[in-house]
């Protein structure tokens, strides 16, 4: 397999995810301004979207969109136990959750990306996203995981996302659990060597 990425972006997710299960893949790095590999190829050949992450098959098959390729991966490899089996009450919730950080957190941020959209209209999307950071941390203030008492893939997202709210100057310390939870998650062997392998320009 072949995990399309670039540093500091969600592609991180699935990254944490192929060496948290042990699976065989390549790294293949995407300049996301330009869309090209370093090898010179054209990205959005392989998605045409543009975005990473990207996962490709060894049958040719690309995958996108974060949580749908953690699932698959999770999915490939069960007796790592990192989402429950699909058809349970437990998998959707995982998806619950996965669906949360995608369209809460993980969207609720690009606007903050934007230097285009004046800091008025900023701050509105900004104060949303800090009531979404608040319900993370009254459910992780119950438990380690979002999940419960196991690491899994929901896990491996929301850390990635929260990474980023240090380029809008938000401060995680003011969700303590959250902070906990941030400095666990990235103390992980498999989520440190992920980092280093991106080449991350941020502290884990």
């Amino acid at each position: 397999m072949k995990l399309y990425f670039a540093p500091d972006t969600c592609s991180l997710s699935p990254h944490i995810v192929l060496r948290e299960l042990g699976l065989p893949f390549e790294l293949v790095r995407v300049d996301n301004k330009t869309k090209k590999l370093l090898n010179g190829g054209d990205y959005l050949a392989i998605n045409p979207n543009g975005y990473v992450a990207a996962l490709e098959l060894d049958n040719g098959a690309v995958l996108t969109e974060g949580p749908a390729i953690v699932q698959f991966l999770a999915d490939l490899k069960p007796e790592g136990g990192l989402a429950p089996p699909n058809g349970t009450f437990a998998r959707a919730r995982l998806q619950e959750w996965l669906n949360f950080i995608t369209s809460e957190i993980h969207a609720g941020s690009s606007p903050l990306f934007n230097v285009a959209i004046p800091e008025a209209v900023k701050a509105i999307f900004k104060e949303r996203l800090l009531r979404r950071l608040d319900h993370a941390e009254s459910t992780l203030a119950a438990q380690s995981y979002l999940m419960g008492d196991r690491f899994g893939i929901a896990d491996a997202y929301l850390f990635t996302v929260l990474r980023w709210m240090k380029f809008f100057s938000i401060d995680l310390e003011h969700w303590p659990s959250i902070a906990s939870f941030v400095e666990h998650i990235g103390s992980r062997p498999t989520v440190r060597a992920a980092l280093e392998a991106e080449g991350s320009s941020l502290a884990p």
